[in-house]
């Protein structure tokens, strides 16, 4: 579980980055799923569009992605969510304590 002190560091680091995976008005795909999967292995720190129009559906979306990713969601500020997931095998993001 993340405190406000990493969240804060993962929101900076997130900044710049472009979404990498966008989610249509179809929902979570298996897919979909599958590239935030890679994403999260490939970079720790992943920032999606959600683009579906209703906020209960997006809540419920990150919801799911967070349970069967097993991925924190840092931020979402509208149709934009960041989720982050720690690689052992990567030494990309060090965390502070």
């Amino acid at each position: 579980m993340l405190n406000e002190a990493q969240k804060k560091f993962l929101r900076g680091r997130a900044h710049s980055l472009k979404p990498v995976v966008w989610i249509g008005g179809g929902g979570l795909s298996e897919t979909v799923a599958a590239e935030i999967e890679q994403a999260l292995v490939s970079h720790e720190l992943v920032k999606t569009r959600i683009r579906v129009v209703d906020r209960d559906s997006r809540n419920q979306i990150i919801q799911r992605i967070c349970r069967e990713r097993d991925a924190e969601l840092v931020q979402r500020i509208g149709k934009t969510a960041i989720f982050y997931r720690a690689n052992p095998d990567l030494t990309g993001i060090i965390l502070p304590a």
